[in-house]
């Protein structure tokens, strides 16, 4: 059997009577990119420094390759990008980068060279000269250059433009291609909708899906538009968007399809146009229907 690049079993992290995580059981494969997605303090980035060693589960265990979390032999198989980078303020980006190779212990200096060309950053910079996006740049050339078997990447692409962003993109297609195993926790669902074969939706700390983003696909996505008395469609179970129209609004959803036919079978409905539902429509169902009491 294949040893996992990540395998979270049952995870909990408690502050006093704050519960961060709450039984969180994962698996990360090589060669597979796992967009972990969930809105402020659902308990993302606390899962990674765990996963980093950097905290000590309150229960449960990680293994990176099949070592326990936070041991030498797991830390010298991961590389990790924090979403608000804070590196030595007096060396360059040049020495920055040799120290972060130096920290890990492996890194292709031919590989980091062409990676600071792609991302055009000026190495000779003071990090204290660097803009947050160019801080970015430096641990995400960091991270790459080590060719890590597990990468944990955290809001990576905070304060990127949307060139660089399609630089990472694409070096982290290339990393997948090499069989890295990558964990993405990204706000940008459009970023995970493109390089993730599977979703994991966390919030107040429990796992909610753990889905193929193909099967995520199957949630059909359907817009009605209805004339006459518009009160009430925002609460029909699958609605993510009602837009007023002059005789009515036109009602768009996001679901299993029962549910809202059923619902709209009493209402007057003109037209139906089909469309394909995005990332975040479907993220937000999903959310939507966990957070029913």
């Amino acid at each position: 059997m294949t040893t996992l690049a990540l395998d979270i079993k049952d995870l909990v992290k408690d502050y006093g009577s704050t519960r961060a995580v709450d039984h969180v059981s994962l698996e990360l494969r090589a060669g597979e990119v796992l967009g972990f997605l969930g809105p402020n303090g659902a308990g993302k980035s606390t899962t990674l420094r765990l996963a980093l060693g950097l905290l000590r589960p309150t229960s449960g265990t990680i293994a990176v390759l099949g070592h326990p979390a936070g041991s030498d032999e797991a830390r010298a198989k991961v590389a990790y990008v924090a979403g608000d980078v804070s590196l030595w303020p007096q060396l360059t980006g040049a020495d920055t980068l040799t120290l972060l190779a130096a920290l890990h212990g492996d890194s292709d200096a031919a590989y980091t060279a062409q990676l600071i060309e792609r991302f055009e950053l000026d190495p000779r910079k003071r990090m204290r000269a660097y803009s947050k996006g160019n801080r970015q740049k430096v641990a995400l050339i960091g991270a790459f250059a080590t060719r890590a078997e597990v990468l944990l990447l955290d809001e990576p692409t905070s304060g990127l433009d949307p060139l660089m962003d399609r630089v990472f993109r694409e070096c982290v297609g290339e990393a997948r291609e090499r069989g890295q195993a990558i964990l993405l926790s990204s706000h940008m669902l459009s970023e995970v909708e493109h390089l993730c074969s599977r979703v994991a939706m966390i919030r107040s700390g429990q796992l909610f899906t753990v889905a193929d983003v193909a099967q995520l696909r199957t949630r059909v996505g359907v817009e009605f538009d209805v004339t006459g008395d518009a009160d009430g469609l925002d609460a029909i179970e699958g609605v993510t968007h009602v837009e007023s129209l002059p005789d009515g609004a036109r009602v768009r959803v996001v679901g299993p399809p029962g549910a809202f036919f059923a619902a709209l079978a009493t209402r007057n409905v003109t037209a139906v146009h089909g469309r394909e539902s995005s990332l975040e429509e479907i993220f937000l169902s999903f959310y939507d229907e966990s957070n029913v009491s």
